[in-house]
């Protein structure tokens, strides 16, 4: 970068690269506030960085999301008399190319947690040195990591304390999306977002998530306030029934920044304000969600390593199975148990799995099959729209027991209990296995109990129309316990 002769307190007509990165929003975006409240033009900056060391390419349905959501935030820019600058490639390059370009005298941007985007972070700032004003905000976590210590100092790896000590604490309010934002003389070069190739072609197999998702800021806010209006008031028990639409659905938004937790937290409260209603329970079991999203962050930050390395040492030394064909079976749905198929099937349609259904499925990968949490995670990262850097490795290593304030690993869910509880009539399993669509209720959840006349009736050749398990649960337990016990000493 070239030498400029005043820092930006100094130049309060430089312009400002507002560098987006999973905060694809105008409202509650505090680097893009900031920026506009300064009156100064605003250079709105998206960089597709899957180059920088340490950074992981993005999957399939992540690349899906990312080009629609960026479709309707350069819409929601060019309302407001702005336009967004695209470009690919190494994020270093591309940002100090758009400064001096633009001859920005300031960078504003969102924090970040995880180690490579720390970095590359850290990099640029070092390389603009004193002539360029580097400011960073609190946007897309409720708490930052280093305002939550133990009374030791250290970091907390069990929820529960660390839920109680940021309940007893404030954060700020959001802030109003800006009315305008002051154009620069030129905008810089930008690449098309179409140029990105980020959706699927050959083949498209986009469509079942495109039935039920819409990207973007609009789409984000409305479905927040449906939940609020709508489903708040039974969410304690509503999030645990796959078969009916009472979760949140969130968290592809709060993963793309499309809607901000501080937003997320203050509309619930006021909902649950205005309407008595609302339980105590419900509005706390949402806020223990949001909160517990921050917990996630937190221990990346702090153990950087939670995506490859598991979080408790003991399991380096366990014993996984490597086995090609269960896991092809258990990614594409086959494994011959309904709860666990018609999850992973509703994952490859719509991009999203309930979040109870995440749990039985991760539990029968890492423990009935004895995969490893990686392949399921990186399976997940591919296939989720909603999959989150931190959020998805912890979940991963929680139902294995290899993570912070993890499941015990002798916790071993039962597919087929879990399935009586929470499908008792097999409405989830017959919206993604079609082929068990006419088992009885009694039956559905372990068809391979059910007797001949059954079977007959309702069409289901065991090892033909639907397969059998591939795995007995009694078995693979035990297994899963054996292989536990030459490592937990």
């Amino acid at each position: 970068m070239p030498k400029r002769e005043k820092r930006a307190e100094e130049a309060p007509g430089g312009p400002i690269v507002v560098w987006i990165r999973d905060d694809l929003r105008l409202d509650d975006n505090p680097a893009l506030a900031h920026a506009a409240e300064t009156g100064r033009p605003v250079v709105p900056l998206v960089v597709l960085d899957e180059e920088s060391q340490g950074v992981r390419s993005l999957g399939g349905a992540h690349k899906w999301w990312l080009h629609h959501s960026l479709e309707s935030f350069a819409a929601s820019l060019r309302g407001i008399g702005s336009q967004l600058t695209l470009r690919r490639g190494k994020a270093e390059d591309h940002v100090l190319d758009v400064i001096e370009a633009t001859g920005a005298t300031s960078l504003f941007f969102n924090r970040r947690y995880d180690p490579a985007s720390r970095g590359i972070d850290d990099a640029i700032e070092k390389a603009l040195g004193a002539d360029v004003a580097v400011e960073r905000f609190t946007a897309n976590i409720l708490h930052e990591p280093e305002a939550v210590q133990t009374k030791s100092g250290g970091y907390y790896k069990v929820y529960t304390p660390f839920w109680k000590n940021v309940s007893e604490t404030g954060f700020r309010d959001p802030m109003d999306p800006p009315k305008g934002l002051k154009q620069p003389d030129d905008f810089p070069k930008s690449e098309q977002l179409k140029d990105w190739d980020l959706l699927p072609t050959k083949p498209d197999w986009s469509g079942g998530i495109q039935d039920v998702w819409t990207p973007g800021e609009k789409a984000a806010q409305e479905r927040l306030e449906h939940f609020c209006d709508e489903l708040l008031q039974d969410y304690e028990a509503g999030r645990d029934r796959p078969f009916a639409d009472e979760t949140s659905q969130l968290s592809p938004r709060l993963r793309w920044g499309e809607i901000s937790p501080f937003r997320a937290w203050h509309t619930a409260n006021a909902y649950a304000s205005r309407r008595k209603t609302i339980p105590d329970a419900a509005i706390r079991t949402f806020r223990r969600e949001l909160v517990w999203r921050d917990f996630n962050y937190h221990l990346l930050y702090h153990f950087g390593r939670l995506e490859r390395d598991n979080f408790n040492d003991r399991f380096d030394g366990f014993s996984w199975r490597r086995s090609a064909a269960d896991l092809q079976a258990w990614q594409k749905g086959l494994t011959g148990y309904p709860i666990v198929d018609a999850g992973m099937r509703q994952l490859w349609q719509t991009g999203w799995m309930h979040n109870r259904v995440r749990m039985i499925v991760g539990s029968f990968l890492t423990k009935d099959l004895l995969i490893h949490w990686r392949d399921g995670e990186s399976w997940f990262w591919d296939t989720l729209v909603d999959g989150d850097i931190a959020s998805n490795t912890s979940q991963w290593q929680w139902v294995a027991g290899s993570g912070a304030d993890a499941q015990p690993f002798f916790r071993i869910f039962n597919p087929i209990t879990q399935s009586e509880k929470f499908d008792p009539d097999g409405a989830y399993i017959r919206s993604f296995v079609p082929e068990l669509k006419d088992m009885p209720a009694k039956a559905i959840h372990a068809p391979w109990e059910a007797d001949d006349e059954v079977l007959a009736t309702a069409g289901v050749t065991l090892g033909k129309t639907y397969p059998k398990p591939l795995v007995d649960h009694g078995e693979g337990r035990r297994r899963a316990l054996a292989a536990y016990q030459k490592v937990k000493g």
